[in-house]
């Protein structure tokens, strides 16, 4: 593990981290490549982490309001077979929302608060920064809208899109007073209990959150512990951003790389998921919707996004065994996907997928 700091200083929380690394690594070590390094780099005011190899494609992610990579994202990490085939396939890059990284100081008043666009364009410096050409991004509801309209700014920099219970309208009159009650709880009390409710019923369902046993599960467990590390005012700084946002539905259309998005069917982003895949071309675009589970898939229901993940990379060339051996032979690198063969522009097959599709809508039943 190596660390970086470039111009913004933090303190990393090194016994977390640590232990995250450890849980993660090792059940796909034996599958990595040695040169497989882990840095955190702080830029500005926001924070990178990667994992990988860099030689390899690059997966951006970025996740939902007052979450980090960590809690949003390890669910899906610690599945071996996602670990294995994300890790085999790309190097991570893990963009947090600023102030949002394990350890991280309050921002400064001073700082200009920062927009939905200004948000976007940071993540193209972080690609300048690494000299990164084009990338794949996985995001999830807010991180999800942030992504995607990085890609409709910089069309060329993006190969396809992996969105997890996205938005792409503006904020509805009810949303809106709604986040501006949460940010009034975040000025004057903090990440207080009732706030923490609200976020846990953002991202999970009803299902989850309401045991019959009585007893919280291991998720909303952790959950509540890494929303105690967050801190206020940057997650508000972060809110006030997602609730001044505009409504991309016209530019959808646009979009020309490849997107697979999936809707918790009990996210309270339901309804505008399913907008956001019927205003994309239906060529382009695939919906997997999952039963019984929130906004939060990568935590709720990973295994869910297993299938359509490998399905939906396998257009690209990716897979889950890799085929480098051939490689120098033909003359092809495993950092060039599109040196790859590429599946039918319809992404997921009803044989490839082998559950039941609607025309570009799969729905995951998931065994409780």
């Amino acid at each position: 593990m190596m660390k970086l700091s470039l111009g913004h200083s933090n303190q990393l929380s090194t016994i977390e981290l640590s232990a995250f690394l450890s849980a993660w690594l090792t059940g796909v070590l034996n599958l990595m490549p040695f040169s497989a390094i882990l840095f955190i780099i702080f830029l500005s005011i926001f924070d990178i982490s990667l994992c990988g190899d860099r030689d390899k494609p690059a997966l951006i992610t970025y996740p939902d309001v007052a979450l980090n990579y960590v809690s949003c994202f390890q669910g899906l990490l610690f599945c071996p077979e996602a670990a294995s085939l994300m890790l085999r396939n790309f190097c991570i890059y893990h963009i947090d929302a600023p102030g949002h990284e394990l350890g991280a100081d309050v921002i400064s008043s001073d700082e200009p608060l920062l927009c939905v666009d200004d948000l976007a364009d940071q993540v193209a410096e972080v690609l300048d920064f690494f000299g990164l050409r084009e990338v794949m991004c996985m995001g999830v509801t807010a991180g999800a809208y942030i992504l995607t309209l990085f890609a409709m700014k910089y069309k060329e920099r993006v190969l396809g899109l992996i969105l997890v219970s996205p938005i792409c309208k503006g904020p509805s009159w009810t949303e809106w007073i709604y986040n501006k009650v949460l940010m009034n709880l975040l000025y004057f009390y903090g990440m207080c209990g009732l706030l923490k409710e609200c976020l846990l019923q953002r991202y999970f369902s009803k299902e989850l959150r309401c045991s019959i046993e009585g007893s919280e599960s291991e998720v909303i467990l952790t959950c509540r512990r890494l929303l105690d590390e967050r801190q206020s005012l940057n997650v508000m700084r972060f809110l006030q951003a997602v609730n001044a946002r505009r409504d991309l539905s016209e530019g959808l259309k646009n979009l020309q790389c490849k997107t697979l998005i999936f809707a918790g069917e009990s996210s309270p982003f339901h309804a505008e998921s399913i907008h956001m895949s019927t205003k994309m071309d239906s060529k382009i675009c695939a919906l997997v919707e999952v039963e019984a589970c929130g906004s939060l898939v990568t935590e709720e229901h990973p295994n869910s996004m297993i299938v359509p993940i490998e399905c939906f990379l396998m257009g690209f060339g990716f897979h889950r065994q890799p085929h480098f051996a051939s490689s120098s032979s033909n003359g092809s690198s495993p950092a060039s996907p599109s040196n790859h063969s590429i599946m039918s522009p319809e992404l997921l097959s009803q044989e490839s997928l082998g559950i039941k599709l609607k025309p570009i809508r799969t729905r995951v039943h998931v065994e409780t």
